[in-house]
C-alpha cells in the first residue's frame, strides 16, 4: 500500500514539474476583472457602433455630414474593437 502512495506522489510530482502552469494555476484578479470589463464594454459597444454607422450612412446620403466626422467615427470604432491587439503591439514594443 505504501508503494502505491509513493508511486502516486511521484506521478503527481512529475506532472507538477512538467506543467508548472497547471501546478500554479492562479489567475490574476486584475486580469480577470479587466477581461470581464472588456467583454462587457464590447457587448455594449457593438450595437452602438452599428447604429452609428447607420446614422453616418443616412447623413452621407442626405449630404449633411462633414467627412471628418466619418473618418473620426471609423477610427474610433477601429480603436475600440482593436484595443486588445493595440495593447499587445505596444507591450511587444517594450518587451513586456
Amino acid at each position: 500500500m505504501r508503494s502505491v502512495r509513493y508511486a502516486a506522489a511521484a506521478v503527481f510530482l512529475l506532472a507538477a514539474l512538467a506543467a508548472p502552469d497547471w501546478a500554479l494555476a492562479q489567475a490574476s484578479p486584475f486580469m480577470t476583472g479587466a477581461t470581464s470589463l472588456q467583454t462587457n464594454i464590447l457587448a455594449w459597444l457593438t450595437p452602438v457602433a452599428i447604429i452609428l454607422v447607420m446614422v453616418l450612412g443616412g447623413m452621407a446620403m442626405a449630404n449633411r455630414m462633414s467627412w471628418g466626422w466619418c473618418i473620426g467615427a471609423i477610427l474610433g470604432i477601429a480603436i475600440a474593437f482593436g484595443a486588445p491587439q493595440i495593447v499587445t503591439w505596444v507591450r511587444g514594443m517594450f518587451g513586456v
